[in-house]
């Protein structure tokens, strides 16, 4: 049965079929190095913890997060409590509950009747996407997605103590941030892409403001409070990180990482997970958002353009009835691959695309605000969605 995270019922579907072969791990460090591999850590997710091949070439990197999310979070709770995915899902929901401050409360008065499965879909969905508006969302979700591991090591510690507050979340972003800023100052040379780094996280922390992070105190928020074994183990993944931004780690930035582990209480074999962090950037790297900051607006236009790519292909039928209903957007659509329209033709084209975006539901994304700027990128894929039918009467 094919999955789509994009439509109500994925996490269920999902569970049913594949919940079995989620794996669990026998330590801490063989969990994490999963979570490595998975790419959950560094925002762009290759693989779901399952003994088995997955088929996911139709899904985009959103949809991909989604269901790598998911799995991680359920193979840490086999790792931790049992195999019953259907407790799982009553845990997680709890857990979200109890650090929503009844922000999630919303879902029980608008779907009373939804079950635990749909309103962890909403929640799953609101962790990955930080903004509501497409337009600004794909500057900061990326830095946000590459720090959902937060979520995983704020679920274990739920799981241990069967409670937990924002404080948990709030006190660990700040470590990151100031993480950040210490291994920054490792290095010798620093490049405006260090700074867009930074910047980034700092505009993506959903808990904590970057003024209570002062740098005279740096050091102590690193160390401060016990930290879980999964814990040390990211804030060592973060600092690494840090200091590969440059594609490279010198022989001084090599003596505090080493210094570091040490002082997180890892031992030497925990240094290995570097060794991971190391082989993903060389697979991955183009596709890393972590790693490829320096053309935001590049980086703004290729998103977007998956997205609504995405969309013309789900919704070719619907597009297709009501293109055949509407010539003459079909000849200008058509003349715009040829010629630049007139102004007045231009606002022909928005108009009546956005009256067809009104009857389809997953375009009226373009109704939003700053969706009028999208138009252009969806009339790009248009013509190629067109039949040579549409094409040869173009003229006519």
């Amino acid at each position: 049965m094919q999955i789509n995270p994009s439509i109500n019922g994925w996490i269920e579907k999902f569970l049913f079929q594949y919940a079995s072969g989620v794996s669990d791990y026998t330590t801490d460090e063989s969990f994490f190095l999963a979570c490595q591999k998975s790419g959950l850590i560094y925002g762009y997710v290759v693989n779901y913890h399952l003994d088995s091949n997955f088929d996911d070439s139709k899904w985009d990197l959103e949809e991909r997060m989604k269901v790598g999310f998911l799995a991680t979070l359920f193979a840490l709770y086999k790792t931790k409590k049992e195999d019953n995915f259907q407790i799982f899902i009553e845990d997680l929901f709890q857990f979200y509950t109890k650090i929503s401050k009844g922000n999630f409360s919303f879902l029980n008065m608008v779907l009373p009747h939804t079950n635990s499965y749909q309103k962890l879909e909403s929640i799953i969905n609101e962790r990955i996407q930080t903004n509501d508006n497409i337009v600004t969302k794909n500057f900061t979700h990326m830095v946000t997605n590459a720090m959902l591991f937060i979520d995983v090591l704020a679920f274990e510690y739920y799981l241990k103590n069967n409670d937990i507050s924002v404080d948990f979340f709030k006190n660990l972003e700040r470590k990151c941030l100031a993480l950040m800023m210490f291994s920054l100052n490792v290095k010798i040379d620093k490049s405006e892409y260090d700074i867009m780094l930074l910047k980034m996280f700092e505009n993506s922390m959903r808990y904590s403001k970057v003024s209570k992070v002062k740098s005279n105190e740096i050091i102590d928020i690193v160390f401060e409070g016990k930290r879980s074994e999964l814990e040390s183990l990211y804030l060592y993944e973060i600092a690494h990180m840090t200091l590969l931004s440059d594609g490279v780690v010198n022989e001084n930035e090599q003596v505090f990482l080493s210094n570091f582990c040490l002082k997180l209480n890892l031992n030497k074999n925990n240094q290995n997970t570097g060794n991971e962090l190391v082989s993903f950037i060389k697979k991955y790297k183009k596709e890393l958002p972590f790693y490829n900051l320096n053309h935001p607006v590049k980086q703004f236009y290729t998103n977007t353009q998956d997205i609504i790519a995405k969309l013309v292909s789900r919704n070719k039928t619907r597009l297709l009835k009501e293109l055949s209903e509407s010539r003459e957007l079909v000849k200008l659509l058509g003349k715009s691959t040829q010629n630049e329209l007139s102004f007045e033709e231009k606002k022909k084209v928005k108009k009546q695309l956005l009256d067809i975006c009104k009857s389809i539901p997953s375009l009226t994304i373009f109704l939003l605000p700053g969706g009028g700027l999208l138009l252009p990128i969806l009339i790009k894929f248009i013509p190629q969605l067109l039949p040579s039918a549409f094409n040869e009467n173009l003229n006519d």
